[in-house]
């Protein structure tokens, strides 16, 4: 089988994300949110999805992609086989404006000669509906109006409408500018209007990534995973999706196609020590409001993912679109958020623990009262005996999994810090009392023979997750014990080339086909853990080649081929790299000026 990567890129104001192939297509594109019906879906379906190409009539060409540097803005690069060539620029507007960023429902293409000139045919075809129905394109006299939608759509531009309306190819002779616009339209002129936005969102992009603590150790992956994943929080609320497209296989045939364009609460943790690393305080106060107005039952309990929104009920529907290479199912929602998944509390706990003890955050931005406290650390209690769906959401087996026991260990011990803080000391012997309950459950996944940890109590399947055991500190200063664990993980989920299973037995679906990155990064970080710290620099070296042409990653590789698969990008691979690199910077502790 050949290698298969994602041969997108994609662009995004922290309002919503499009995915641009290297034929300059835009073939994902939802708005005005992450989670928005798409304007082009054809990544999903390639007769029903829509299109918008800028591509010449013929077929003979040449593309390529990059970034300009230290930015979201991507340009995709034509040349034809007559030795003309054009280059296409796309972006999403995001700058600093009257004291609040401008980040409007506006995805705007530029497109430039390079050499000679180019016959160029646009095609823009958006559709609604989930691709039922296409909207109906009106000309008028500077724009395009597509009708059919709740808000306007319009494409506006300085080029001959009669030219894109009647499927007409043309040359290239100046800079045609093309903006597409969801809602409000662009009243100002056209090319000093796209310059300007250009010039200052670029010049937001690298300010942002100047305004960031870089590590020395692979500074140019760490800052485009810091870029990616600062494009996935929706701004608005603050919530991080995990990923903006839906129904991508985990591997091919294995149904496993799930919409990922939602906030997981067992993820905070790891975002908001991302955020933490990377100095960007704005971006964690945004998280730390929208964990805060997220809703709860009227038990008090959260469940596992959140709309962007907020929003609790995300009800999933099977479409009849042709699937991903015809990989089936197509859904969208995700039932996952009727699971119980009770790591969520700690997860909770151990994210809002800056607020508290971090001396950068003034008294009057510890919002959070005693009771939401109390609450989480009640639910750690009520929970601590119940069966779970665990991190990787069995969808027909509970068990008390040990990931689950480690972050009612680790939110205790983030309610203990709390609890001197506040000088409680009610709340301080419920949270030691639960630290220590916490620690007899962990020690129950114990198997003896093999001195680690397995997945859960009664079972001695190995599982991913508990590489956290390690990289949360629950070992303290005992690495020989820590890589006793380490190795028997090894032995059960280590792929080639440092590529991780997430579990290797049976579960609803079968047996797991592809390696889980994050996992690969988890291991990454443990290996620094026990000072095993040469391999840790191989392998992370060797997984950063599992990106695509742009260093974007995916959810899965499949060791056997290296092929991505999975929601992509995947913000937790890149979270797990940003992670790991911090691990092995910090390990490595050096002058930069020493090789």
């Amino acid at each position: 089988m050949e290698k298969h990567t994602y041969g997108t890129g994609l662009i995004g104001n922290c309002s919503y994300i499009a995915h641009i192939e290297k034929n300059t297509n835009i073939s994902w594109l939802c708005m005005p949110r992450f989670d928005s019906d798409f304007l082009f879906g054809s990544m999903l379906d390639k007769k029903r999805g829509g299109e918008f190409t800028i591509l010449p009539p013929h077929e003979n060409y040449t593309s390529r992609q990059e970034y300009q540097e230290n930015s979201n803005v991507l340009d995709t690069y034509i040349e034809t086989s007559e030795g003309e060539a054009y280059k296409v620029t796309d972006f999403a507007p995001r700058f600093f404006n009257y004291d609040r960023y401008y980040k409007p429902s506006m995805l705007i293409r530029k497109i430039e000669p390079l050499k000679g000139e180019p016959k160029i045919k646009i095609n823009c075809f958006p559709v609604s509906d989930h691709g039922k129905y296409k909207l109906k394109a009106i000309p008028e006299s500077n724009h395009i109006q597509f009708s059919g939608r709740d808000q306007e759509v319009r494409l506006t531009t300085n080029c001959s409408i009669t030219y894109i309306m009647e499927d007409q190819a043309f040359h290239l002779q100046k800079t045609v500018y093309l903006v597409l616009t969801y809602g409000s339209p662009l009243e100002a002129p056209i090319e000093s209007t796209v310059e300007k936005f250009l010039n200052s969102t670029l010049k937001y992009w690298r300010n942002w990534v100047k305004s960031t603590s870089i590590p020395n150790f692979h500074q140019r992956l760490v800052v485009r995973s810091s870029l990616v994943l600062k494009i996935h929080q929706y701004e608005d609320t603050g919530g991080i999706i995990a990923s903006s497209t839906s129904s991508l296989p985990e591997s091919p045939g294995s149904t496993r196609n799930w919409d990922y364009r939602y906030c997981w609460m067992r993820d905070a943790y790891y975002t908001l020590n991302v955020f933490n690393h990377l100095g960007h305080f704005e971006e964690l106060e945004r998280y730390f409001e929208y964990l805060q107005n997220l809703p709860t039952d009227n038990r008090g309990r959260y469940q596992p993912l959140y709309a962007i929104t907020g929003s609790a009920k995300l009800i999933e529907v099977i479409s009849d679109l042709d699937g991903y290479r015809g990989e089936k199912p197509v859904r969208f929602g995700n039932d996952a958020y009727t699971h119980i998944q009770n790591d969520l509390y700690g997860q909770v706990l151990v994210s809002l623990l800056p607020l508290y003890a971090d001396k950068r955050f003034v008294e009057s931005e510890k919002s959070h009262s005693k009771p939401f406290i109390y609450n989480l650390l009640n639910k750690i209690e009520e929970t601590m005996d119940e069966k779970d769906a665990g991190l990787w959401e069995f969808r027909n087996l509970k068990q008390e999994h040990c990931y689950t026991f480690l972050f009612h260990w680790a939110g205790s011990c983030a309610a203990i810090k709390i609890a001197e803080r506040m000088s409680d000391t009610e709340m301080m012997e419920k949270a030691l009392d639960l630290k220590n309950k916490a620690i007899q459950k962990i020690e129950a996944c114990y198997i003896p023979e093999r001195k680690a940890y397995a997945q859960a109590i009664g079972t001695k399947n190995m599982d991913a997750s508990t590489l956290q055991l390690i990289t949360m500190g629950y070992f303290g200063n005992d690495i020989e014990r820590a890589n006793d664990h380490l190795k028997a993980l090894e032995e059960d989920l280590l792929a080639k080339n440092f590529l991780f299973y997430r579990y290797k037995h049976q579960d609803d679906f079968g047996e797991p086909e592809t390696t889980f990155l994050i996992c690969a990064f988890w291991y990454i970080e443990a290996l620094a853990c026990v000072n095993r710290l040469d391999e840790a620099m191989e392998g992370f070296e060797t997984l950063s080649k599992y990106c695509n042409h742009l260093k974007l990653f995916s959810e899965d590789v499949d060791q056997h081929t290296g092929s991505q698969w999975g929601n992509f990008p995947q913000t937790y691979s890149h979270v797990g790299l940003l992670n790991a690199a911090y691990r092995i910077d910090k390990k490595l502790d050096k002058p930069n000026f020493i090789l």
